[in-house]
């Protein structure tokens, strides 16, 4: 997990694994929009699937 901090205060407001996060600061009141930088990780042994709904093989 990631910490994440206010951008302001640099208060610590949560620790987490997030695409996309939108988080206000109960110190300071800002807004800290957050989105991850890399894709998120697949479970270990999962399949991949396709578009139309069947299993790569």
């Amino acid at each position: 997990m990631k910490e994440v901090r206010c951008s302001n205060c640099n208060r610590k407001l949560a620790e987490a694994e997030y695409i996309r996060l939108s988080i206000k600061c109960p110190r300071c009141g800002a807004i800290n929009e957050l989105k991850a930088i890399e894709p998120p990780r697949r479970a270990p042994g999962a399949q991949k699937e396709r578009s139309d709904g069947s299993d790569f093989r």
